[in-house]
């Protein structure tokens, strides 16, 4: 069968299921059931005839939509606290690639804008960060202490603080997606521009190595759990100004789904990344080479399960499907 005379025959039924999907509570679990039987078949039927067509991925989402709400009452077996960080965490990430790479660009353009402000204009800092930052930072400078800011108040305090402040920007890089992208790409380009004129800052002041190693070594962490909470937002905001396929509406829930999930995903990545600031990026005098290991380590991380784990079970599951 052609694919245009495959899609002619069922439309009207996949846009029923849609309806099912978006009118659960007033469908029957027969119904429900019924329509997931013959979602399956019509997905088997593609995956065989049609499968790089976009009418698989389609069929293929409005299944997991339909499998999703039949049991999402169904009781989760304990197992799923750890699949849901191993697997399921991951491969959102692999479906959210385009936004990732998307929020990385837009971080990194900015934060080479910050860098290029503050070399043409040393005054770019104090409109950036404020003249109390800079001045402070400073009189640290001829102190001798160039790092000291990160000295200030108790340790558990600091900690819980820089942590909850860190999540709720990651949530308000995932919420502000709604704003079709641009609320998102808003907060990427104040944190890229801020990031590039500070490091600007310490390296005209002949600090660059000093200052990364401090920075960096909760920044690792914590600048790459923005640049995926980024990547949310845009899955958010893809979902509604680009529905495919879908009504507007299943898209847009499909990319909120999405979009949450990762930001939980970033969660403990956020607290340790607040541990670190809040209990070791304090002591300076730590050896460059532990600081140096650490912010390695956590680069090998986020690249290993952010990027390429996400690869390697995609990988899996298409060499299954074949």
């Amino acid at each position: 069968m052609k694919e245009a005379s495959f899609i002619r025959n069922n439309i009207e039924k996949w846009q029923r299921t849609e309806s099912m999907v978006d009118n659960s509570e007033n469908a029957s679990p027969d119904d429900m059931a019924e329509a997931y039987t013959e979602i399956t078949a019509d997905l088997a039927f593609a995956q065989t005839h049609y499968r790089k067509s976009r009418i698989t991925v389609y069929l293929n989402d409005l299944a997991s939509a339909l499998h999703n709400t039949i049991y999402k009452n169904k009781k989760e077996k304990w197992t799923r606290i750890f699949t849901y960080w191993t697997h399921e965490v991951p491969l959102t990430m692999y479906d959210a690639r385009r936004e990732l790479l998307a929020s990385f660009l837009i971080f990194a353009v900015f934060v080479l804008v910050g860098v290029l402000s503050q070399l043409n204009d040393p005054d770019f800092s104090r409109l950036i960060l404020g003249d109390y930052y800079v001045d402070m930072t400073l009189e640290n400078i001829d102190n001798g202490r160039p790092m000291a800011v990160y000295n200030g108040g108790s340790e558990t305090p600091m900690f819980l603080q820089i942590t909850i402040n860190n999540v709720m920007v990651s949530f308000m890089a995932f919420v502000m997606g709604i704003f079709a992208c641009v609320g998102t790409g808003y907060l990427l380009m104040q944190n890229g521009i801020m990031l590039g004129a500070f490091q600007t800052f310490f390296f005209s002041h002949g600090l660059l190595l000093e200052s990364a190693l401090a920075i960096w070594l909760h920044g690792t962490l914590e600048i790459s759990a923005i640049i995926i909470s980024g990547a949310a937002g845009l899955a958010l905001g893809r979902g509604w100004l680009f529905p495919g396929t879908y009504s507007r509406g299943v898209a847009f829930r499909n990319g909120a789904r999405r979009g949450l999930k990762i930001i939980v995903g970033t969660v403990p990545v956020f607290i340790i990344a607040g541990f670190i600031e809040g209990f070791v990026t304090r002591h300076t005098d730590i050896h460059d080479g532990v600081r140096a290991g650490i912010i390695l380590c956590s680069l090998a991380f986020v690249i290993f399960y952010f990027v390429v784990w996400p690869r390697i079970l995609a990988g899996r599951a298409l060499s299954v499907e074949r």
